[in-house]
């Protein structure tokens, strides 16, 4: 799950940041395949005190429940480790999807990664 767009997910690090980004595969995840991608997601910030996560969602169109869950549980453990989630890349589509679900009240929004990187000091 990492590297080319076939895959779900890729990480990359920025300094202390950890850049989550998502592949158009998210669109179509399905719950057997949601926690092998918590796993690889999870793991790293487990890891780190007051962990800051961008999640880079640029090659995304939309995604449904199971990507949204993905997300709420990647927020309560980095909240409950003190530290910060935000969202970048985020389509008109999918933005109007975060604040239907209300979950845009959750992350803050950037429309690039490098201002994402740039508000959390990363």
């Amino acid at each position: 799950m990492s590297g080319n767009d076939d895959n779900i997910i890729s990480l990359e690090w920025h300094g202390d940041a950890l850049v989550v980004v998502a592949s158009g595969a998210v669109e179509t995840l399905k719950w057997d395949l949601v926690e092998g991608a918590a796993d690889i997601v999870l793991g790293p910030i487990r890891e780190q005190k007051a962990p800051m996560v961008v999640f880079d969602l640029a090659r995304v169109s939309y995604f449904g429940s199971v990507f949204m869950a993905l997300l709420v549980r990647c927020h309560k453990l980095v909240k409950t480790q003190g530290g910060v989630m935000v969202l970048c890349g985020v389509n008109r589509l999918a933005r109007e999807l975060l604040h239907t679900t209300s979950l845009d009240t959750l992350w803050a929004i950037y429309d690039t990664r490098e201002e994402a990187l740039e508000a959390i000091g990363a």
